[in-house]
């Protein structure tokens, strides 16, 4: 017989409800932390005054280190020793270069004929074989000059001692009243009277030497001044072979060949490739701070050499002060007359300072204000800046050491406060 199965049945409830409830729950807790992770970005877009795309703008990060303050100049590599050689007399003029040819110190360039110069060094040559001439005269004619005085004193040494003779005959007469006082006085005057000749004649004969050898000596100056005049002709006369000064080459060429020349006027110029210097044009309201031996950087086929200023004009044109920089140390090979290059001169420099790397935002808020970047919203804060260079700012207040800041133009954000990047 078959029993009833009430006594055996389940009662199997439904496990739909769980399911749904469990996946209520996880949405929300999916909700949740949806809401808590794209909360911030919420509050940024609100919050935000307007939005830019990211890659719009220039960023650039506050850094530690030494800044220079430089200004940057347009510069010229010149040679160093560039000289121009000038004609060095009238005449023509005949060359033997050209422009662009390389030359080596002491080969001729040109010649130039003046036969003025020629002439006059004949007449300057006649003039002095004329002058020593009249320098052998003279001493011919003073040695018998001389001759003739020392004739005369030694007659009258010879008068003297015969009357100092007679004299003494006298004395020993008269004495022994042989003679008269009379004779004996006459024997005394003609001593004193050769005396006084031979005395004269003494001092006549030294005046005489002292006349003729004064007027050698002029004669022999004569000809020594002579001589310097042929020298200096001579030495002109070489020079009308135009030599180069350097090793080099010709630079420019001012005349034609067989061109009649003047005195001093150019010839030519040689440039020495050996040795190079940079020609700069400094603004005028940067002169006063920059003076000899002031740095420099010159860059050069990406490279940075070293330099300092030689010189500086103390003339202003056109606004602009001209001065020369040459290299210190390692210098570049290959460059070029005329080539221009880039020239920074350091004016001063401040270590270990904060800085950010110099854009437009520095003109359009008048270096006062910056957008400082943080976690995608840019926000315009105060600042203070320092010294400036041509590429670097120094940051005295209002930014920390890894911020990051927008470099671009800031005018077209009108100064609003806050700023979304879109990435």
């Amino acid at each position: 017989m078959q029993q009833d199965g009430a006594s055996t049945d389940r009662i199997v409830r439904s496990s739909r409800g769980k399911w749904i409830l469990l996946t209520a729950l996880s949405l929300a807790v999916v909700g949740l932390l949806t809401g808590v992770y794209l909360y911030p970005s919420f509050n940024r877009w609100v919050s935000a005054d307007r939005s830019i795309d990211r890659e719009r703008l220039r960023l650039g990060q506050v850094t530690r280190g030494d800044l220079m303050r430089d200004v940057s100049v347009q510069g010229r590599i010149v040679a160093a020793d560039h000289p121009t050689l000038l004609s060095s007399a009238q005449g023509v003029v005949s060359l033997l270069v050209k422009a662009g040819d390389v030359v080596s110190q002491g080969s001729v360039l040109a010649r130039i004929e003046s036969p003025e110069l020629q002439n006059k060094l004949a007449q300057e040559l006649s003039s002095v074989e004329s002058a020593k001439s009249e320098r052998d005269r003279m001493q011919i004619f003073n040695s018998q000059t001389d001759l003739e005085n020392r004739q005369a004193v030694s007659l009258l040494e010879v008068k003297l001692r015969a009357a100092e003779r007679s004299l003494s005959r006298a004395k020993e007469l008269f004495e022994a009243g042989l003679a008269s006082s009379i004779d004996h006085q006459k024997a005394k005057d003609d001593v004193e009277v050769a005396e006084l000749e031979l005395a004269h004649a003494r001092q006549k004969a030294d005046l005489a030497r002292e006349t003729m050898d004064f007027e050698l000596q002029t004669q022999v100056l004569e000809i020594e001044r002579q001589s310097l005049v042929i020298k200096d002709l001579e030495r002109k006369i070489s020079e009308l072979s135009i030599l180069s000064p350097v090793n080099g080459l010709v630079s420019r060429v001012d005349i034609r060949d067989k061109d009649m020349v003047q005195a001093n006027q150019s010839l030519m110029s040689v440039v020495d490739l050996s040795e190079f210097e940079i020609e700069i044009q400094v603004p005028e309201n940067y002169a006063d701070e920059i003076g000899i031996d002031t740095e420099a950087s010159i860059r050069y086929e990406r490279r940075e050499y070293n330099g300092r200023v030689k010189s500086l004009s103390p003339e202003v044109e056109d606004s602009q002060v001209k001065g020369i920089v040459g290299f210190t140390g390692e210098s570049p090979s290959g460059l070029k007359q005329n080539q221009r290059v880039n020239c920074r001169l350091i004016l001063t420099a401040h270590p270990d300072v904060l800085k950010i790397p110099r854009g437009p935002f520095l003109e359009s808020l008048g270096g006062r204000q910056v957008y400082r970047v943080r976690e995608g919203v840019a926000e315009l804060v105060n600042i203070q800046v320092g010294a400036l260079s041509v590429t670097e700012i120094e940051i005295l207040s209002g930014l920390e050491l890894g911020d990051e800041i927008v470099l671009s133009d800031l005018t077209r954000f009108n100064g609003v406060q806050r700023i979304l990047l879109r990435n």
